[in-house]
């Protein structure tokens, strides 16, 4: 199969869809499927041998590190050099415009898929008149598709409540060779917690932005001795929240990658994800992978993800105290923690990029056949209308066998 993918985000970007797109990809590529992609500028020419499209675009405001990109020609010709047999539009806003655009142009099908909550996003900015704006363009755009994919059972459900079509579940996964226990470190517990390796360790892997609710956390260090936050990553929000842990016991390390971030992973004690806007999160599976317990705030994909497992602690959003207990429960009963540790692992062994991404080949291929029928449908009632026509303008007497011949043509 050749595939086309058109992502509003790639490297050198790092986020959970960049991780979910270079996991598939890998699988695709393996499974002997020929891929085209169609991202931001900024991309590598190549990424393992398949050609990449990079697209002009300028900074969103409220994030510098996404680009705005509107749809451009160069896309027509790039396609159809590659003649895919399929494009796959990934978290549509403004790029994946383009491949809706030409998915319906070159009468191929179309598989799309939601990845980030922005009528959420919306909420948590103090733009809620917003909210019913994201709802009806993404649903709009969403609805071109054969098959709409959600990354948890709960986004399905929500989706398909807001009257998506075929909305179908496309499951998380984790490298747990890579995210291992065995990458424990007491030198990285020393660099994470700036020389106190004594210190239990908050571990945050994530985007620094608004909607993850970080500041959250603030109140955690100044409510418990002997505790150490390490932030992980990069993002709009990295200096005023670099301002509001000043004086704590909280250290911003930026990008890691490969063997350091799982070393990182590995050498807490616990992961914490106060978000409540994500669709599924995989950090929380590379967490879990680590043999980390995970603190995190309700939500329903979160829920889910735990499913009655003694996995981590689910505290309520926005509640200090019931964020307070969560921790110090964690910090005071070492067994609790040493057996969610181990149930944690064991959850996230079954969980690799497998099963997902032979489930998504299952999708392409139903998209690929609803595209087929509902053409031969579209054909057969397009003859119908002509045959219509012809009886009411031309008639079906003997000798109008021309028109007859024409109508059949």
């Amino acid at each position: 199969m050749k595939i086309a993918l058109f992502t509003e985000t790639f490297l050198p970007s790092t986020d959970g869809i960049v991780t979910r797109l270079l996991a598939t990809i890998d699988y695709l590529i393996d499974s002997g499927h020929a891929l085209a992609i169609i991202a931001p500028y900024g991309a590598p020419k190549l990424y393992k041998g398949i050609p990449i499209l990079s697209i002009s675009g300028f900074p969103y405001p409220f994030y510098p590190q996404l680009k705005f990109c509107p749809p451009s020609r160069s896309m027509g010709a790039f396609l159809r050099e590659f003649q895919p047999d399929l494009i796959h539009v990934i978290n549509p806003v403004v790029l994946g415009l383009g491949g809706i655009f030409y998915a319906k142009k070159m009468r191929i099908p179309l598989v799309a898929s939601f990845h980030t909550h922005l009528a959420k996003y919306a909420q948590t900015y103090n733009l809620p008149f917003l909210a019913p704006v994201a709802w009806h363009y993404l649903r709009f755009i969403h609805n071109l598709a054969s098959v709409n994919l959600a990354t948890s059972q709960a986004m399905v459900r929500e989706l398909s409540g807001r009257r998506y079509r075929n909305v179908r579940w496309w499951e998380g996964g984790v490298d747990t060779e890579l995210f291992h226990p065995r990458f424990q470190s007491e030198t990285m517990r020393s660099t994470l917690t700036d020389g106190h390796p004594e210190n239990f360790i908050l571990l945050y892997v994530g985007r620094l932005a608004h909607e993850k609710n970080l500041a959250q956390i603030r109140p955690l260090l100044d409510a418990i001795p002997n505790l150490s936050v390490a932030f992980i990553g990069d993002g709009p929000a990295r200096i005023k929240l670099g301002q509001a842990f000043s004086g704590s016991k909280a250290k911003f390390f930026g990008f890691l990658h490969g063997e350091e971030l799982a070393s990182a992973y590995a050498s807490a004690d616990a992961f914490i994800f106060p978000s409540t806007t994500e669709t599924l999160g995989l950090v929380l599976l590379e967490a879990m992978s680590s043999g980390l317990p995970v603190i995190a705030a309700e939500s329903a994909p979160t829920i889910e993800l735990f499913q009655n497992q003694e996995l981590g602690i689910v505290y309520r959003s926005g509640n200090m105290s019931s964020l307070i207990e969560a921790v110090r429960l964690l910090m005071a009963q070492p067994d609790l923690r040493n057996r969610m540790s181990l149930n944690a692992r064991s959850a996230a062994q079954t969980r690799n990029w497998i099963a997902p991404t032979q489930r998504l080949v299952h999708y392409y291929g139903a998209a690929m056949r609803a595209h087929r029928i509902f053409h031969a449908k579209s054909s057969q009632s397009h003859a119908r209308v002509n045959e219509n026509y012809y009886k009411s303008n031309l008639g079906t007497r003997r000798g109008d066998e021309g028109a007859n011949s024409m109508r059949i043509q």
